[in-house]
Formats: structure tokens, C-alpha cells, sequence
């Protein structure tokens, strides 16, 4: 599968038109459905290629998009959703800075 192209198990004729948000793979059982015995063998039947993460990130970004940022009457949610990732990630980055500027209390 190449870059652009469509999932190798999509069939126009069965699935109809083409979503990106949707899995064409066979399907298997969920994971909130997994018990903790089955834990190793269902981890173990995941498609573990770069391609497959970057599926996997695809298909969660579609998701996303399709329910917060294109129905007809969109709300703030992306907005608050993008600052509030971005405010995570720059502290998570600068953390070590951070703990620093602490002020300690010596006795």
C-alpha cells in the first residue's frame, strides 16, 4: 500500500464510499473487551508496522475532525482541545525548567 492509496481491504462495492475514519480490516475483539489472560495474545495479533501507527493516528484525527470540527454547528471544542494539548505538551517539554524555579522552604 502506497501513500494516497485506499486500504487494501476496501471494496467500493461492499463498504460504499470511502471514510477515512473507518477500519477495512478484519475485524477483532475490542479492547474494552479483553480479559487480562487474553492480554498477551491479543497484543500479539496487532499490526505492529510504521504504516499501521500512522493508520491508527489517521483514522483517531478523522474521528476527531468528522465530531468536533465539521458538523454543521461547531462549538468551541477544537479550539479548547488544541490550546489545551498544546499547554500539556510545552509544559511536559520545559518540565525540567520548571521544578527548578522552586521555592523551598530551609529550616
Amino acid at each position: 500500500m502506497a501513500i494516497g492509496d485506499y486500504p487494501a481491504k476496501y471494496n467500493p462495492k461492499v463498504h460504499g464510499p470511502y471514510d477515512p475514519a473507518r477500519f477495512y480490516g478484519t475485524p477483532d475483539t475490542p479492547f474494552s473487551q479483553v480479559k487480562l489472560g487474553e492480554m498477551t495474545q491479543w497484543i500479539g495479533r496487532r499490526n505492529k508496522s510504521p504504516s499501521a501507527f500512522a493508520g491508527l493516528f489517521s483514522r483517531a484525527y478523522w474521528r476527531w475532525s468528522h465530531t468536533y470540527v465539521q458538523p454543521k454547528r461547531a462549538t468551541v471544542a477544537p479550539l479548547i482541545h488544541i490550546i489545551t494539548g498544546s499547554m500539556l505538551f510545552f509544559y511536559t517539554i520545559n518540565y525540567g525548567k520548571i521544578i527548578r524555579g522552586r521555592n523551598y522552604k530551609h529550616h
